[in-house]
Order: C-alpha cells, then structure tokens, then sequence
C-alpha cells in the first residue's frame, strides 16, 4: 500500500468519524426538542455507533457527549441522556467521570447545577463495579482518563492498567473534592499552588458560559442555596467514599502504597479542621470532624487476624495467662524462646561467629515482636529476662576450656543494650527523615489491628521495661563476682537521689543514715546503669520506685571512698607497675580513658607502649561492658599499628613494633577474648589484621630475640606462631574433610568456613561501609537465625579514631580490600596445605629444597638417635630405616636447629610428620620418640602444630593406618577410668532420654587409629596454662573433632586419657564427650529432639499432662554446665543444652527439617485430640461449658505456638536459612504431597490444628532466619518465598492432587498467608505478580475474599490493579 492510499484511507476514516459524531448530535438536539426519554435516545445513539463499527462502552462518544454538554447545551435532558447512557453501558463511567472531574470542579461556582449533577452521577456510580466497564477497550480507555486527569504526570508512574487507573482517580476525586471544599468555605488552601483541576482553563470556556446578570434574581437565590449545599454534598460524597467497603479498599491501596500522596491529604485535612475551629465555622468543623471519622471506619475495615480465632491465637497467644513466669513453657513467656537458644547458643566457645551478635538479636528481636504480635514493651521485657536467665544459667561455670560468666554478663550487659540501641536509632532515623506522619497515622491501626499511641515509641518502651523489672527479685541476685559492681551501681542511684534532697532526707523519707534500708545492688542496677551509659535513658531512672529508695542507702560520711585507678591514670599519675596492674584488672568506665592508653600505645614511650596494649586487653575487653565495643575496635586496631611518617616499608614497621604484637596476640589468643570477639563478628576484620604480620613474620629469618620491657624474649617464631595459630583458629581448618563431604547444602556456612569466605566477608563490609561495588556472593550466606554479612553499624565507632602523628598512608591496608593473592608466601603455603588435605602425599626428590629443610627438621628432632647417618625425609622404607641412637653437644644442638623463615619449614614440616608416622608404623621409631620429637618441633616452632594436626586429622579420615594399642608400653593407657568414663557418658545421655545400646565397648582392647593416637600423645603433653592456650585452642577443637569422626570407643579412650591428666577438667570432658554420640546416629539425634519438645511442653506419660505439668525454658535449658559430680554420680544435663552443645557434631543435618516438623505435627494431633475428647458432645449444653470449650481453644493454640516456637528455633539454630531453604524448597511440599504422618480419617479440628501449628512453624523460621524487613539475605528470601508461594498456588489451581487432609491444607494456607499478611508483609512484595493473582484467585474460590484482598494489597504498586479488579469485581 503506497502513501497516497494510506491517505486516502485516514481522509475516509476522518470523514466516517466526522458523520457518525454529526448523526448523534442531530439525533441528541432532535430528541430533545421533542422531548423523548432517554431509553429512546440510547438506543437511537446505540445504532449510530454499530453503524460506525464503535463498540460499547464508547470512549469517542463520551468525549463528544461531555464537549457538546460543556458548557454551550447545558441542559437538564442532556444530563439524564448522559446518566441512560451510563447506565446501559454506552458510555464508561470511569472516563465520563473522570472528563466532568476536569470540566465541572473548576467553575462549580458558575454552574452549581451542573455541579450538584456531577455530585449525583459521582455519588451513583463510583460505588459500582461498572467503573471496569472498560475491560474490552482498556488501553484506550486507560489513556482517556489519563489524558483528562494527568493522572501519570501528577503521581509520576505510567498508566497500564484498568484498576491502577480507576484506584488514582478516586483518590484525585477526593482530594480535589476536599480541596475545592475548603476553598468555597474561605479556608486556606493546603498547596502553594493551586491544583491544576481546581484552576481549569477559564480562558478556554468564558465564551461558552451564560453571563450572570441574564439571570432573573429567583434564579440567583436557587443557585446560591445550590452553591452551599454543594460543598455539603462534596463532603458526604468523600465521606461515603471514604467508608464504603468498596471504595475504602481501593484508597487503602494508596495509603499503603503511595505514603507520600495519601500523608498530604491527610494533612491538608487536619488543617482544614483546624482552621476551621478557629474560624467559627461550627458547620465546617463537624463536617470535617464526621470526614476524618468516615476515614477511621473505612481503612479500619482491613483484613485482620481476629477474623480467624486459631490465628489470632497464634499471634496473641497466652495474653489470658501470667506474662511472664519464667519457669512455665505456657503463655507469651514461651513467645521469647528463641531469644533464649540465641544466647545459650552463642556461649559456645567453639562457634566461631562471622557476624556480629548485635546485628543478629537486632534482626531477632524485629522478627518475633513482628510474628508475636507484641507491643515493643513486652518485646523488651522478653529480651532482658531471657538475658537474666543466661547469667543465672552459669553462675558458677564448669571447669574447663569454655568461656567463662565474663562471656554471659558480656551478652546481657553490652551486646543487649547495643542490640536494642541499634532498634531504637533505626526508628528515629526514619522518623527524620520521613517526617513526623509519613504514613496517615490518624487511622490508629498497625499491622496488628491495634490502635497506635503514637510514633518513636520503642525509647519510651524500653524504659518502661527496664522499669517492670524490678519485679522479678528472683533473676536479680548478682553473681558473686559482680556483686561489688552492682553495689557501686546502687550507691551511686541513692547518691544522686539524696545529693537532690539537700544529703538530708531521702525522696522516699527515710534518713540517709538510716541503717534499717538494706545495701547492696543487684542485675537491675548493672542493666540501668549499662543503658544510662549507651544514653538509652537518663539518669530518671533513679527516681523509679523500689529502684534507689528501698534498696539501697548512701554510704556513710565515715566510709572509706574507694579511688579508682582509671581516675588516678586520667588524673596524670604514672604508669607505674602497680597502676599497670590495676588498669589492667579494672575495666575503664569511658571511651576517653581507652582513647588516652591508646595514643599510649601509638605514641608513648618505648617502655610504656606494651604496658598501655596490655591494659587494653585487659578486664576492659573482657568485662568493661560499657564501653566494650570500643575496646574491642581499638584491639584491633592495635593489630594493624600505624607505620611512621619516615617508615620505608612494611617489614620494618612490623618488627619493630614485634614486643607490642606479641602482647597483644597473646592476649587475643585467649579462650575468654576470642569468644568476645566472636560475639562482636569481628573474626573477617582480626584474620586481615593477622594476615601481613604472617606474611612479614614468616618471611624473615629468625635472629637475636627482642626484648621487651618485661625482660621477655621475643622472636620472630613466636609473633609468627602466635598470628598464624589465631588466623587458622578463625576458619577452623582442622576439621576432619570427612565432616565437609557429609554436611551437605544444609550445613552452617560455620561449618565450611574457608579463609577466602573471611576475607569476602570482610571485603563487602569494606564496600557497604564506603558504598563501592565489591563481589556481594557472601551477603547470600547465612548461619544462626540469618546472619547477616554487614557492618556493626552504630555498635561500633566510625570512622577510625584519629591518631595524632599517623601517617596519611598508615592505614591503607586497612581501608582495601584484601584478597590471599596479595600475600605470596601465604598463598603458597594456602594452596600446599588445601594439596596435602586433598590427597595423600607423594615422594619428593632429593634435589628439592623442601626436601633438604625435612632432614635438617629431622636431625633437629632426633639428633639423640641419629648415629650412622643423616635422617631422610623420603617417605620410603629405607629413609626411616636410618633412625638410630645418637647423643650430640649443646653447640651440636644449636646447629642443627635451621635458622630459616618460617613458611619455609611450615612447607617441609608434612614431609616430617609423613616420615616419622611411616617408621612408627613399620616399627623403626617407638611411640615414645615419636612423641617427644613432634614434641621438639612444636617447641622450636609452635607454628608447626597446625600442619602436624591438619595432617593426623586428613590420614585419620583415609583410614589407611593400622590402630595403636593403647597398653600403657608403647602408647599411654587409658584402663585406669575408661569403664568410668563410657559409664558416665551413657548416663549423661540416659538423663535426656537417649538410650543407645551399644555404647560400651566390651573387653575388646582399647585401640585408636595410628594418627589419632600420635595427636593425642602429643596434646597431653602440653601444659595447661596461659602460655600454651595458643596450642590448646588449636589441638583442643581438632583432637575432639579427630575423635569423634572415628569408631567408637575412640572418643571416651581420648576422654580418659585427658581425664587422667587434669583431673579438675573431668565433667567437662565427660559431657563433651557425650556429644560425639550424635555425630553419624541419626536415632540419637532424634531421641534428643524428642525429649527437647518434651521438656518444654511439660509432656509425660499422659496425655492430661500436657497441659497441667509446667514445661518452658527451665525444664528445656536447665542449668547449663552445673553438672559437677554429685553423690552417687553427675547430676542431669537439660536436653535443650546438650542439644545446642552437641547440634555442630552431626554429620548429615539433612533429616532435621522432616524430624522437627513431625514432631511439631504430633504435638498438635495429640493436643486437638485431647481437646475433642474433653468437650466431645458438649455444644450447646450450657453457657458455662461454651466459655470453657472457648478457654480450651486459647490455651490449646498456646500450646501449639509452643512447639512450632520451639521446632523453628532448634532449626535455625542447627542450620540458619540453609535448613530453612531446604523446609520451603522440600520438606514442606513433600510432606503435603505424600501426607506424611497424617493419619486416616482424623477429626476435622485435628487436621485443622495441625495445618495452623505448620504454618506459623513455617513463617518464624523463615522469619528466624531471613529476617522481616529488608537484609544482606533478602534476595535469597524473595527466592525461596516465590517458590513456596508458587507451589501453594500451582496446588490451589488442582495442578496436581496433594496426599494430606484437605482440612490440613486449607488451614495451612489460610494461616500461612494470614499470618504473612500480618506480620510480613515485606515478603509478600516480593512475589511475583501472576502468583498472587492465582493464590488470591484460589482465596475466592474458599470464600476468603478478605485475605486475597489483603494478600494483593501488600503486593506494591504493582498488585494495585489486580487488587482493584478484585474489590470492583
């Protein structure tokens, strides 16, 4: 078709257009001369647009219509053929209204008339589902109503869909309604412009509109009443509007999705009724009063979980029953659980956490006050007993390498408070930058249906936690070792209350030297004092009842005052050797006396610099609590030194400051400070901090050792040793690569923590907090209850503290990131050590400088047995066959010791240990030597240990060595307590309803493998004191991990072998040696789990039980460690305990997800039955026994929150959102498929119950786990919860027919949703969009209109026209 015919075919089009629109105004002015009904015009007109091959409703003939009616034919007859045409589907009513919207409002004062018709036509048909009469012609009639309103240009989105289109333009109806309104009644307008429809182009219509004074004066009276009524009229409108249901739930998609639109309104009309009071305008004012009423009642008509009892039970459980009662599982008491597994779990001294705690119970905290739905009040008081309960758990902890009380009152007085301040900064940062009413609070609900008392609450609810505290007397007593901190806390609240009375009387009458008032503080005292410090609260506390006046007195006149050393040391006093010694056994009390030991350390004198490093890793990193965080970043910062302006490289800044690495590393190295710096995720920053101190260290050859202040040599083996043992500690590469294979996909990234995962964590910390584009893989990953990769934040101080003198290129490396490629001798050892782990080591030639340093190691080590010949380091036969007695001088001794770098002999050292181990086994080398020469070159470098332990753990796992004889001749015997040790084992699993059979093992000789047995010959060897806690925290975790990875009865030999050597260790050593249980029997595994649900619900034998004996985090927790030997043996360990102590040591954690959720589902089936059973035939008896079935339901669904609360927590604790995924991706859709558990025919409430006590099982893990708002995991959340919401939609949909009850199924789907409506709704965002419109599909098809109205309301902009489409429909 060439041009001239496409121009041929417009000029007819034209023409036909122009015909048919002739034809209908003839035929319109025609009728209405005549005077014809309307119905006879529609059909005429109906005619005229088949005959144009129009299809109805027409958006061509309702523009012609309203430019014909406006304003040249504005008569009465024109305006009812507009409303037939309206109603018989002619005409769109959402275009004709949206074109008398542009035309009518703005000369409502010259046409009242047809203002008061638009009114009627507006107040008739904006109710109506035929405002989506445009379905068949949605694109066009999309961009009329846009053209006509600007409705894209005023919000700023482009307009696709019917319902987007028809939501925006009742909103613009009513807040230019509501504005033109107020202007007619001489307020104040509410924009500093005037809104484009209310100005209208005047100069466009004049012409067409009839001049005033052609109007008879009767007729100026009527439309003066008219033009009063009007605005009358415009009011009820919005407010019918506003309180339909209909409607009401299309403008609650604004206020949920558009904020800033829907708070302007808001606002403009809270000043309206202002103005209008002051006015005097009574009219004005209750009509604006009645308006923000019609507001209230319609937004309050959204979906709520009350709708549905069991989920209101569920998310308002218990709040019948006693708050708190500490000891019972029932009520909200058991709501707070996973906070009390939280911290029990971060006790762990072997979990190494690569994200800090704060971050972690921060996001926990958000989560269950979301899913509880709790009041922040009760969320905190929950959070601060929970703390209580972790110090009293462990007052007196067992012997052992564990942390120690320090390590629990570090949780509830430092990493507690810093969790909530980070809460409560997050809310007021967002109330300044949103403003004071971002969201149209007026309406008084939240999430929860519950009136709201106003914003920037949770400060306010934080002090009225701390202030209800006081009245659990039972979990305040303080600790014997805090005790005198808690005192000096209460002397200084009754201090500062007397010092306001004049020192006379006390606030509450009594004397100040009234002697009847006790003394003394308690764990009250320490939390206030520890918030007041972080500016939580002020100092009013001290005012609160019970908290100074009854417990405490002033001290007397005639009390000695106490002067603290910190004081003395800001005051100017020496560092003398007694005040070293003071500073570094109290912890200081603010961060300017830890910023002035710091520029100590950086810029003091020689002989004072390694005192200052010692005082900061002293009590104020372990139990300074107020300011602990600071301490724990200036440590680290003490790792990294800053170079000197005059500095020519790295090496020697590095070695000169060797005395002040050293101290600080061997402090650092401590089981008590490394635990602190777990619980502040600070081990990513500490392994970048150690790794140039290896590459420096290891890379020079040892010389004279340095001598620091204390007259203690220090050289460069043991800086090196002392990083290179730390950095190894913090990726745990010891564990047997037997336990990598077996973990799978749903093991905690912990438990395959690589040193590139460190330092790609540290990385994208590194660019989040300077907002660069770094590899962000590792924010994907997560352990405990979702651990987050991101910074501390507010927990910790940012920037760096400047240090006075630093260079401008100190802290370069700092501010990089670091990869392992950066350190080349690092890096090759790295990939040798990944080799020799990976596969077996292969024969070296002579030639090979490796080979050399070998036999130099191996006449070090055995210079007393080598006679005829030098010791080879070839693995074969007739290198070992050279071993042979020999003696030599002390300068013979000397000079075989090779005097190399460090990463050299770490090279040649698993050469060593393969050539020793191979003539141990072929009998060339006894037990005994081989022991004492691994022993020697452990001492000549610690370093050393790592690489002898990767390698005895990687040979234990290949199972190629012959098993040792542990007699007592050749290896150590363990026959003096090993029955006692199996015996007592078996006890320990005994008391927590593990029975294995098969535990002792008989009169078979006690026999390890090979390496196993050379390790722990080798480890008990070492002494037990501060100077080998390097050696322990690496032998320690790798010998119990050895152990337990070989056959039993390995694990209580290697017990009794180190029980005999420290006696005082022996209950440690027997509970943890009971772990090992676990690690391969899944039905032990099972039977703990069992008995964990049994002891929180308070379950025995009867059913009846379950609800009458009390359970809860006492029976489940217990007393922690207190296990010390008690008469007739050691006393129970709670299951709950020695399940987070042993959960690390299962193999294949795979079979979790399933065990829990069956477990879940029992207790549900079993609690519904019973509930049946006690008011079978029952309904309708009487009045009293309808509230008892009532009673029943409550305290039934308490107890079903108990343990779905209970089974999500033990499942984020063993595997975080990596068994989380594997619930949502497998377990979940397989046990509804293949109705795994659910039994024949059950009783509908019991399948109900059990679908219920599923669903918010399903919802606290995900929340648990990925956290409720948005997070370092939310990509992996929109993942996961897409799939599971797809697969309950393609089921809604029948594509494939599921194996449970369908009662079980619907009661999960209905709770999943409701429950995610309401107390996630972020997730729901993340959706996709097609989905949402089957599941709500699927809500309608179940006549749960509500809840799918809900579920698209929470979907974004992008669900607001399917939701429109619902609610019209």
């Amino acid at each position: 078709m060439g041009p001239e015919e496409e121009e041929e075919m417009a000029m007819a089009s034209s023409s036909s257009q122009q015909q048919w629109q002739e034809r209908v105004l003839e035929l319109t002015k025609l009728l209405q001369e005549q005077g014809d009904p309307p119905f006879l015009w529609a059909v005429e007109v109906g005619k005229c647009l088949l005959g144009a091959g129009l299809q109805a409703p027409s958006v061509e003939l309702g523009q012609l219509l309203i430019s014909h009616l406006c304003w040249s034919n504005n008569g009465p007859m024109l305006w009812k053929y507009l409303e037939q045409a309206m109603g018989t589907r002619l005409l769109n009513s959402l275009h004709i209204l949206a074109l008398l919207t542009f035309r009518v409002i703005p000369y409502r004062q010259l046409q009242p008339e047809a203002y008061r018709l638009y009114l009627e036509l507006l107040n008739r048909y904006a109710f109506s589902p035929a405002l989506l009469d445009g379905a068949s012609c949605q694109e066009k009639t999309v961009k009329a109503v846009d053209e006509a309103l600007q409705l894209s240009q005023v919000f700023g989105t482009p307009l696709t869909e019917l319902g987007q289109t028809v939501v925006l333009f009742l909103f613009t109806v009513i807040s230019n309604l509501l504005d033109a309104t107020a202007e007619d009644w001489g307020l104040p307008v509410g924009w500093s412009e005037k809104p484009w429809i209310l100005t209208g182009n005047t100069g466009q219509h004049d012409m067409e509109i009839d001049v005033e004074n052609t109007i008879n004066e009767k007729r100026q009276r009527h439309r003066e009443n008219l033009r009063r009524t009007n605005s009358s009229m415009a009011m009820e409108v919005i407010g019918k509007l506003m309180e339909h249901k209909r409607t009401s739930s299309l403008l609650r998609l604004v206020r949920r999705n558009m904020p800033e639109q829907w708070t302007g309104l808001f606002q403009r009309l809270q000043m309206y009724e202002s103005h209008s009071s002051l006015s005097n305008s009574k009219m004005a004012t209750e009509m604006f009063a009645q308006l923000t009423g019609c507001i209230q009642r319609g937004l309050s008509q959204e979906f709520r979980p009350n709708q549905h009892r069991a989920i209101k039970a569920l998310i308002d459980a218990g709040s019948s029953i006693s708050l708190f009662e500490h000891n019972h599982g029932v009520g909200r008491a058991a709501s707070w659980l996973p906070f009390d597994l939280f911290m029990e779990d971060a006790m762990e001294g072997k979990q190494l956490l690569t994200t800090s705690a704060i971050e972690t119970l921060a996001e926990l905290v958000k989560s269950l006050q979301a899913v509880n739905g709790a009041s922040w009040q009760e969320t905190f008081l929950g959070l601060w007993i929970a703390s209580f309960r972790l110090i009293q758990r462990e007052r007196e902890p067992l012997e052992g390498p564990v942390p120690h009380l320090d390590a629990r009152l570090s949780i509830l007085l430092s990493i507690t408070p810093l969790a909530v301040m980070k809460i409560i900064e997050e809310e007021e940062r967002s109330l300044q930058t949103a403003g004071s009413n971002t969201a149209g609070d007026f309406v008084s609900t939240d999430e929860h249906g519950r009136e709201r008392k106003g914003l920037g609450t949770r400060r306010a609810a934080l002090a009225s936690s701390l202030k209800i505290l006081g009245q659990f007397e039972s979990l305040l007593t303080p600790p014997q070792s805090v005790v005198s901190a808690a005192n000096q806390a209460a002397a200084k609240a009754a201090n500062f209350v007397s010092s306001l009375n004049g020192g006379i009387v006390r606030f509450d009458g009594m004397s100040s030297n009234d002697s009847s008032s006790r003394t003394g503080g308690n764990m009250w005292h320490l939390i206030v004092e520890a918030c007041i410090a972080r500016r939580l609260i002020d100092s009013s506390a001290y005012f609160w009842p019970g908290y100074a006046g009854e417990l405490v007195s002033p001290l007397p006149q005639s009390t000695p005052v106490q002067v603290s050393p910190w004081a003395a040391f800001m005051e100017g006093a020496a560092l003398s050797v007694s005040l070293r010694n003071a500073l570094i056994a109290t912890p200081a009390s603010s961060l300017a006396e830890l910023e002035k030991v710091y520029q100590i350390v950086i810029n003091g004198p020689e002989e004072e610099r390694t005192a200052a490093a010692r005082i900061l890793c002293g009590a104020s990193l372990t139990c300074g609590w107020n300011v602990q965080e600071h301490a724990v970043h200036l440590v680290l910062k003490l790792l990294s030194p800053p170079a000197p302006p005059d500095c020519r490289g790295p090496v020697s800044h590095l070695v000169a400051n060797a005395p002040l690495l050293y101290a600080v590393l061997l402090a650092v190295t401590s089981a008590d400070i490394v635990h602190v710096l777990s619980l502040y995720g600070m081990f990513p920053e500490v392994a970048v901090a150690l790794m140039p101190i290896c590459e420096v260290f290891g890379s020079i050859s040892p010389t004279v050792p340095q001598t620091s202040n204390t007259g203690e040599d220090i050289s460069v083996y043991m800086v090196f040793s002392c990083a290179f043992l730390l950095l190894l500690k913090l990726w745990k590469f010891y564990r047997p690569p037997h336990e990598h294979c077996m973990l799978g996909k749903g093991a905690p990234v912990g438990s395959e923590l690589t040193l590139e995962y460190l330092l790609l964590l540290r990385n994208n910390r590194l660019a989040s907090s300077f907002n660069t584009p770094v590899e962000n893989s590792a924010k994907e990953n997560g352990q405990y209850l979702g651990e987050r990769s991101s910074v501390i934040g507010s927990s910790l101080p940012q920037p760096l503290i400047p240090v006075k003198g630093q260079s401008p290129g100190a802290l370069s490396l700092i501010a990089q990131p670091v990869f392992i490629d950066s350190f080349p001798n690092f890096n090759a050892w790295y990939r040798q050590h990944k080799a020799c782990i990976a596969s077996t080591l292969s024969g070296i030639v002579r030639c090979n400088p490796l080979h050399q340093i070998a036999d130099k190691l191996l006449n070090m080590m055995y210079r007393k047995l080598s006679k005829g010949g030098t010791v080879s380091s070839t693995t074969g036969t007739s290198a070992s066959s050279s071993l042979s007695n020999s003696s030599g001088s002390v300068g013979e001794e000397a000079s075989l010791r090779p005097m190399l770098p460090a990463w050299d002999i770490l090279g040649a050292v698993p050469f060593v240990v393969d050539a020793v181990l191979t003539a141990c086994a072929h009998g060339r080398l006894s037990p005994r030597d081989l022991t004492t020469g691994l022993r020697d070159l452990v001492d000549f470098l610690p370093a050393s240990l790592a690489i002898i332990v990767s390698y005895f753990t990687a040979e234990v796992t290949r199972g190629v060595w012959k098993p040792a004889s542990m007699n007592g001749t050749d290896w150590p015997s363990p026959a003096a307590n090993l029955h006692n040790i199996e015996s007592q084992i078996k006890e320990v699993l005994a008391a927590t309803g593990v029975h294995i059979p098969s535990l002792t093992g008989g009169n078979a000789p006690a026999t390890l493998p090979l390496p196993l047995a050379a390790l722990v010959s080798l480890t008990i060897t070492f002494k037990l004191d501060k100077s080998a806690e390097h050696l322990h925290g690496v032998a320690g975790p790798a010998l119990e991990s050895t152990a337990g990875g070989s056959p039993w009865p390995s694990t209580p030999i290697v017990a009794a072998l180190w029980a005999q050597k420290v006696r005082r260790w022996h209950d440690y050593i027997v509970f943890f040696s009971s772990r090992t249980v676990f690690k391969q029997d899944k039905h032990a595994v099972v039977q703990l789990l069992k008995s964990c649900f049994a002891a929180a619900l308070g379950s025995s034998n009867s059913l009846v039980s379950k609800l009458t004996v009390h359970g809860g985090v006492g029976a489940l927790l217990g007393h922690g460690f207190r296990s010390h030997l008690a008469p007739g043996g050691m006393s129970p360990v709670a299951p709950g305990f020695l399940y987070l102590r042993t959960y690390r040591a299962i193999y294949d954690i795979m079979f979790i997800p399933e065990e829990i959720l069956s477990l879940v589902v029992g207790v549900a089936r079993d609690l519904s039955t019973m509930e049946t059973d006690e008011h079978c035939g029952q309904t309708g008896k009487s009045a009293h026994r309808l509230k008892s079935r009532q009673l029943s339901l409550a305290v039934v669904m308490a107890k079903v929150k108990q343990a779905s609360t209970l089974g999500a927590s033990l499942l984020c604790v063993t595997g975080g959102s990596g068994l989380v995924q594997i619930l949502y991706q497998e377990t979940l859709p397989t046990w509804f498929l293949s109705g795994s558990g659910t039994k024949p025919k059950s009783e509908g409430s019991v399948s109900i119950l059990e679908g219920y006590a599923i669903a918010h099982f399903s919802i606290l893990c995900g929340a648990c786990a990925w956290g409720m708002n948005a997070s370092s995991l939310s990509t992996k959340r929109a993942q996961m919860i897409n799939y599971h919401m797809g697969f309950l939609a393609s089921a809604l949909q029948q594509k494939f027919s599921l194996g449970c009850e369908h009662a079980t199924w619907k009661a999960y789907v209905i709770g999943f949703l409701s429950m995610m409506i309401t107390c996630a709704p972020n997730w729901i965002s993340d959706v996709n969009l097609e989905t949402l419109r089957k599941l709500a599909i699927g809500l309608r098809w179940w006549h749960e209109p509500e809840l799918a109205l809900a579920l698209l309301e929470r979907g974004g902009c992008r669900a607001m026209s399917a939701a429109a489409e619902l609610v019209m429909s």
